[in-house]
């Protein structure tokens, strides 16, 4: 049976794959699987609920919107969408104007991912990725600080091992192997190491490439962080992650056109967001917000504007937005920001 590229579930599904790239419905449903089991391990269903509410306002704004229907049946405008819908409830506490605000959220992320397309796409043809999930959590977290009604938590994980607690310098064997599935899960703000590992799963079943490039960045980060004495406590949440790991898929095979020498930059660029990630941790703490992925985002811009390698199909930089007057009418084409 031929599937309905533009089913809207089927949209959801891909744009939760986004995240990591894949336009992928099993991908993405799988992505929400490992949502849904952190959730399961920690008995805190907010964030699950909230990926689901942002997922699915996102992509309806952006049908709403009349967005380039390209761009809507890959999944480009919710991928944003379901990370503010898990950022907002994993540092505010739950309540009901939480929920209103992941709606109100979710729906300008869309808008964020347009403006971001005719902005950095239009000028220097470089991809928003998750840059409008960025910007859209850290004012909505700030503002939430000024609202009585929201009440900022953010308390992150904690583990109770003596790698944790920094009696021990060296994780052992176990140890590794979870904080290697964590710095794919925090991608999503997950600490469930499971959730990582099923994650990884759902990037090979779309691209085997971009899995061996997530696992790379992870080892390499693992190999950085402990040459470079990191904060044991922040590494094992897999805290100093997520951003390389992104960074490795993005740059090394997804922006470039895969090669031995894409490798190589893709690896350098990983080892580079590790100390975009230290510095960002730094300037962001005094002002109560996280860094999210804008280690990866800054990163990716830069090793990506010299634009070296030919960027190959279906990654291509976007260049139309809904929000140009100059475009045919919504009916016949739209536009969009990837």
């Amino acid at each position: 049976m031929q599937v309905n590229e533009g089913n809207f579930l089927m949209v959801c599904l891909k744009g939760a794959g986004q995240v990591f790239f894949m336009e992928n419905a099993v991908t993405g449903a799988l992505f929400l699987v490992a949502i849904g089991y952190a959730s399961f391990e920690t008995g805190v269903w907010a964030t699950t609920i909230g990926a689901v509410i942002g997922l699915l306002v996102a992509t309806a704004a952006a049908k709403a919107f009349s967005v380039d229907p390209q761009s809507y049946r890959s999944g480009l405008f919710g991928f944003n969408g379901i990370l503010v819908g898990v950022a907002l409830p994993t540092f505010i506490a739950v309540s009901p104007q939480l929920w209103l605000y992941i709606i109100l959220g979710a729906a300008i992320s869309t808008v964020v991912t347009s403006a971001f397309s005719a902005t950095i796409t239009k000028s220097w043809g470089i991809p928003g990725s998750t840059g409008p999930f960025v910007l859209t959590a850290w004012l909505l977290l700030a503002g939430a600080y000024q609202f009585g009604s929201l009440r900022v938590v953010g308390e992150t994980p904690k583990f109770t091992t003596d790698y944790t607690l920094g009696t021990e310098t060296i994780p052992n064997a176990l140890e590794v192997i979870e904080i290697f599935f964590r710095n794919i899960g925090q991608v999503y703000l997950l600490g469930s190491w499971v959730s990582g590992a099923i994650i990884l799963i759902g990037i090979i079943i779309a691209s085997r490439a971009a899995g061996i490039a997530a696992i790379g960045g992870s080892l390499l980060v693992l190999a950085t962080a402990y040459v470079m004495k990191a904060d044991p406590a922040v590494v094992s949440q897999g805290l100093y992650g997520f951003s390389p790991v992104l960074t490795a898929i993005a740059v090394g095979t997804v922006f470039l056109k895969p090669s031995w020498s894409v490798a190589a930059y893709a690896a350098l660029a990983t080892v580079t967001t590790v100390f975009v990630q230290a510095g960002f941790d730094a300037l962001m703490a005094p002002m109560g917000l996280p860094s999210y992925t804008a280690p990866y985002v800054l990163t990716m811009y830069l090793f990506i504007a010299p634009r070296m390698f030919e960027a190959p199909h279906p990654h291509s930089p976007v260049t139309e937005h809904f929000l140009n007057e100059e475009q045919a009418p919504r009916s016949q084409t739209g536009a969009q920001a990837s």
